[in-house]
């Protein structure tokens, strides 16, 4: 992406949207997965904070490749300002740092690899949580915020009733909001439906369901101090053109004068947030979230079906959206879920709101990329 001015006036707007970000001044913050699509943004704003605002926060990336990590933060981070530490979510570590606060937000998430590499994906949501486990209870005092997701909640039949009403929102209101919360159709943290333990595809479900359960068992036996975060789609110019998700296919279209190839109707209700909403929201779990609870991570001004998404960027991108259909692998790496409408009323009860509704958040990611 871009890093345009226009783009740092939004950072220094949406830290005042982070409850208490002080507690993060002079502290150390380990990320793992810092150069990915939901934590970049998190080292954006925190090498603002540093710069701006001498916030003194030490910053630990945890990653595989140290010169990779520079090349996507040039001109944002010298090497002197960070410290680079080795990680693989597919191996088991025993880090020797000091950390305050540890984001570990490491996880394959593309569709795509989830058939070529399933066994890979469920190990390393697992094996990947522990490592980061093990160091938040070795730094005694730390807080550990595992970045999770919506897949957890499987398949809610009882949820798809706005679904099936088409209720839907591109324009930034919030009627499929409403509608969903008005038919008890939003899905709040406790609400778990059907994963089919047998299906390939559910490695990435699985795998997440797993670590949230391994970060209660550490809590329970170890006292570890561990939040969850749990992410809806997220979207924005942090996303990679290695990404074979749906809405990262429709943003390169948009962005290059493609026209956007939809390989189904697009039906199915998501719960959509942009980068910089997501960012301050994975911070405000960090550090005002209650040790064991799970956070809803979802923008109400953006909730829409994926029709509504490929519509919105077509329109900002000047093309046209086509319809083809898909192969059976493409079909078999979809998410089954037609309801993804998540209820983020425990988050924004935190004091986080989010400040992009769609047609910003497009705006935005289209400009910037």
């Amino acid at each position: 992406m871009k890093y345009a001015k226009e783009y740092w006036d939004d950072v220094a707007s949406c830290i005042g949207n982070i409850p208490e970000i002080e507690k993060l001044y002079n502290k150390n913050l380990l990320i793992t997965g810092a150069t990915g699509m939901l934590a970049s943004p998190v080292v954006d704003i925190v090498s603002f904070l540093n710069r701006e605002k001498n916030a003194g926060i030490k910053l630990i990336i945890a990653g595989r490749n140290r010169q990779r990590t520079l090349d996507r933060f040039k001109g944002v981070l010298k090497e002197e300002d960070i410290k680079f530490v080795e990680f693989d979510a597919n191996y088991m570590y025993k880090l020797n740092v000091e950390a305050d606060y540890i984001i570990h937000a490491a996880s394959n998430a593309d569709n795509g690899m989830f058939l070529k590499e399933p066994a890979e994906t469920l190990f390393s949501n697992v094996v990947g949580v522990k490592s980061m486990l093990d160091l938040n209870v070795k730094n005694k005092g730390s807080r550990l915020l595992y970045v999770s997701s919506s897949e957890v909640y499987g398949e809610l039949p009882e949820k798809c009733a706005a679904v099936n009403a088409g209720a839907s929102v591109a324009a930034g209101d919030a009627k499929a909001a409403h509608a969903c919360d008005a038919d008890g159709s939003m899905i709040k943290e406790t609400d778990y439906g059907y994963v089919d333990v047998l299906s390939t595809r559910s490695c990435y479900p699985n795998g997440k369901r797993a670590a949230e359960t391994l970060c209660s068992c550490y809590i329970t036996e170890y006292g570890a101090d561990v939040v969850i975060a749990r992410p809806g789609y997220i979207y924005g110019p942090t996303i990679k053109k290695s990404d074979k998700r749906a809405s990262a296919a429709f943003t390169f279209d948009a962005v290059e004068g493609r026209n956007i190839v939809m390989k189904s109707k697009g039906e199915q209700l998501r719960s959509y947030c942009y980068m910089l909403d997501c960012a301050t929201a994975l911070l405000t779990i960090l550090l005002k979230g209650e040790c064991g609870q799970a956070y809803n991570i979802s923008n109400k001004d953006a909730i829409v079906s994926i029709r509504d998404v490929a519509e919105a960027l077509a329109k900002a991108g000047g093309v046209s959206v086509v319809f083809e259909n898909p192969s059976d692998a493409e079909k078999s790496s979809y998410n089954t879920m037609k309801n993804s409408a998540l209820d983020a009323s425990k988050l924004e009860a935190l004091g986080w709101k989010g400040m992009y509704g769609l047609s910003d958040g497009i705006e935005r990611t289209l400009k910037y990329l």
